[in-house]
């Protein structure tokens, strides 16, 4: 008989009150909620929560050992499979892929699994007392580099057959701190290499740190967590380095003495309509306006490197992106649309993402494009000019296509105007690099297994694939990471 324990729900800020800070919005389970939702979990013979899952995390024995109270346990488990459980259980798209698949999910409401995730790695990040229960299987606190709490999350190795922990210390770079550089580093580290991660920002975490706001994913409360734990790995990460300017790949192979190289740099360059007055001052790409509020603090008074977007914003897009820009934008103290295309059908975003901008009262302008910005006599944006759009018939990606309304063209008063439309790889390595080739959208060309085109090199997740998920660019990373050892063990 199928579980009938309805979903728990999860605690978050009031809409009101969240629009105007950026303290996280969801409070996530507390010991005895997250128990009573995991006993939920039907424990299926075959899985399909876990065939879902790109980096195959052990769903249902980390949610008996929830359910049982030993979260200790429960980290241990997860902790074969992925080194970011906090990030993944805030940002990943659990609807399209575990709970998608739940089978608690065909006739009601799926396990939620992101949510457990994120309190068995919450819950074992603060120090305070453990129970007995709590401590089975734990392999103590990992010291963290910067003096922070220690964590308690372990960090279990699962060594492939014959792989690196008993050979020698084989140097490998990893170029890129985002979630597919951070999972494949830790594996590799796991299995005995000398790892080093070059990060070109002052932080680690790429996407992690510039592209997800605060009130998505705390970076010092949560994030700096996870790093300061593949840190705690042995992996060493260099900031400030820019591979293709401050060194190349070639340098790093035939100078500093790496064996193979795993490139993990993302998608970070920004696409733009091509329309007239893009070029307009208060014009941002979502990528600059993320970047700026997050690495600089913008949105703090206590920091020198504000962003001032005036009183109406509008942002152009659909995606996870468009809605961190327009919540942003809000909580900067704007009025914001979200300009999309299509019909909120469409949305590319996660639906809690649109859930969560429509309580907070982001207005959408749906079935509407741009068509030019206009500007004042000083150069800066007062509008966006739009013409409404329906739906015709399908195109390429089987979604009804926008087609544009004749006479239909209206103006929406605006003084920044934020373009969030996708992003591609940035071109400095592979110019930089002999050997690296390339597809026609920019992208590295790489096998399954992470190989690209040059020896000794792989690259996975969204420098490989175009922009993607944090826990699709993991399971790149962790895939390469195989192919490293191998390719290792094989020279």
């Amino acid at each position: 008989m199928a579980n009938r324990i309805p979903r728990v729900p999860v605690r978050e800020q009031d809409p009101k009150v969240r629009a105007t800070n950026f303290e996280e919005v969801c409070y996530g389970y507390n010991k005895e909620e997250a128990m009573l939702e995991a006993s939920r979990c039907l424990n299926c013979r075959n899985p399909r929560c876990v065939t879902a899952c790109p980096v195959g995390l052990q769903i249902p024995r980390f949610i008996a050992e929830v359910a049982a109270g030993n979260i200790a346990g429960a980290a241990a488990v997860i902790a074969e499979d992925s080194s970011l459980p906090a990030v993944c259980g805030r940002v990943c798209p659990q609807e399209t892929q575990c709970e998608g698949s739940c089978v608690l999910g065909v006739k009601g409401e799926p396990v939620a699994i992101g949510k457990l995730e994120r309190f068995v790695a919450d819950y074992s990040r603060e120090p305070a007392g453990s129970s007995p229960l709590e401590t089975s299987g734990c392999a103590g606190p990992l010291p963290s580099d910067d003096g922070s709490l220690p964590l308690t999350m372990p960090r279990v190795a699962r060594f492939p057959e014959g792989t690196a922990s008993q050979a020698s210390r084989k140097k490998v770079a990893v170029i890129g701190s985002g979630p597919a550089g951070l999972a494949c580093a830790s594996d590799l580290a796991k299995w005995g290499y000398d790892v080093t991660i070059f990060e070109a920002l002052h932080k680690a975490g790429g996407v992690l740190e510039y592209g997800i706001p605060e009130f998505r994913l705390p970076k010092e409360k949560v994030l700096r967590h996870e790093v300061d734990a593949v840190r705690a790995l042995g992996v060493k990460i260099e900031t400030n380095v820019i591979i293709g300017r401050t060194i190349t790949i070639d340098a790093l192979m035939d100078q500093e003495g790496f064996e193979a190289v795993f490139i993990g740099t993302g998608a970070g360059l920004p696409k733009f309509m091509n329309i007239p007055g893009e070029n307009l001052c208060g014009v941002f790409s979502a990528n600059e306006f993320l970047t700026r509020n997050n690495l600089m603090k913008a949105w703090r008074e206590d920091y020198l490197t504000p962003i001032h977007p005036g009183k109406k914003v509008c942002v152009v897009g659909g995606g996870n992106v468009a809605m961190d820009a327009a919540r942003t934008a809000l909580r900067l103290g704007a009025d914001v649309h979200i300009v999309y295309r299509r019909t909120e059908a469409e949305l590319p975003a996660r639906r809690e993402e649109v859930h969560h901008a429509i309580e907070e009262g982001i207005i959408f302008d749906m079935l509407t494009n741009p068509v030019e910005v206009f500007g004042d006599e000083k150069g800066w944006v007062k509008a966006l000019r739009c013409i409404r759009m329906e739906l015709g018939e399908p195109d390429a990606s089987g979604r009804r296509r926008p087609v544009p309304i004749p006479g239909s063209e209206f103006e929406i008063p605006t003084e920044t105007v934020i373009m969030a439309l996708g992003t591609s790889p940035n071109p400095l390595i592979s110019k930089t690099t002999k050997g690296l080739d390339t597809n026609r959208w920019g992208c590295l060309v790489a096998d399954e297994a992470g190989a690209t085109t040059r020896p000794g090199v792989f690259a996975g997740g969204d420098a490989v694939t175009g922009a993607a998920t944090v826990i699709l660019a993991m399971g790149a990373g962790r895939t390469a990471a195989k192919a490293i050892d191998e390719y290792l063990k094989a020279k």
